[in-house]
């Protein structure tokens, strides 16, 4: 793998992050993962907004445009001979030394790797979900960042294990629904199309948000707020989306069957994204 290192691409195990900085530090600093269709950038105005929001909150100061940050995007994903593209792209606070800064960061880092993707099966694979003892934690700004500080994910992969086909499932510290391990959730309950708030803690997802905006293209009513697990349980169809694998339909909640796995506004969904895309592309 080669991957965009400040300006340079070069060999993985060549590059190199300053002990100093402080996204090794302190875990400060910001990523977005996203999709490459046949070399263009999917949703690419979406990251962008959303890092650059984040990187303002953190007062890390963003010196590349956007047009610097798709070519270097680009560039990566060209040096790894790929057209379709797994991307992360990560700013991290730059070489700041041991202590917290108070007034900002002027020196930031970029690194941006690329990988492959296996095709996607039509109709998507379903997943299980499973709930997790471990509740989603609290957002420790005023809002919840894409950011380097990852150990609640961490620590809830682990207590999933290494299964495949299963999804582990956040509930808030008061037993709300929250989200995915790394996805955001869906249900569909008599024609309405529900997901948690963003008052839930959870990420604000760009997939997220298309799949809201492609809802109401097709006049599908939505609702976001707070739900128990049981609303979940009561799902006529269940989903999860993400960036990478858009929308996977979920055929069980905690052993508890769903009725329809891929069911109308699953698939409607499913091809309105599929259509999104090729459009794009």
């Amino acid at each position: 793998m080669h991957i965009y290192a400040n300006g340079t691409i070069c060999p993985a195990h060549e590059a190199s992050v300053s002990i100093l900085d402080h996204g090794f530090l302190y875990g400060i600093g910001l990523f977005e993962t996203l999709r490459v269709y046949d070399g263009k950038l999917f949703l690419w105005d979406d990251h962008f907004a959303r890092l650059s929001s984040g990187l303002l909150a953190l007062q890390i100061k963003l010196v590349w445009s956007k047009e610097e940050l798709a070519d270097a995007i680009r560039q990566t994903v060209e040096a790894n001979g790929l057209r379709d593209a797994y991307v992360r792209l990560s700013v991290t606070a730059g070489p700041e030394g041991v202590g917290l800064v108070a007034g900002g960061y002027e020196r930031p880092s970029l690194f941006v790797f690329a990988k492959p993707v296996a095709a996607l099966e039509v109709p998507p694979k379903p997943k299980r979900l499973q709930t997790l003892a471990l509740p989603r934690q609290t957002a420790e700004g005023h809002q919840r960042f894409k950011s380097h500080n990852y150990l609640n994910n961490a620590l809830a992969r682990q207590e999933l294990g290494a299964r495949t086909d299963t999804e582990g499932l956040f509930l808030t510290h008061d037993g709300f629904l929250a989200e995915g391990i790394v996805s955001n959730l869906f249900w569909v309950r008599d024609g309405h199309l529900f997901t948690p708030s963003l008052d839930t803690g959870i990420l604000d997802g760009v997939t997220r948000r298309h799949v809201l905006r492609l809802a109401e293209q097709l006049a599908i009513p939505t609702a976001e707020g707070r739900y128990r697990l049981e609303d979940l349980l009561a799902a006529d169809e269940v989903f999860t989306t993400n960036s990478v694998q858009e929308i996977v339909p979920v055929l069980e909640v905690d052993g508890t069957f769903v009725p329809a796995v891929y069911g109308k506004y699953t698939n409607e969904l499913h091809l309105a994204y599929r259509q999104s895309v090729a459009t794009f592309m």
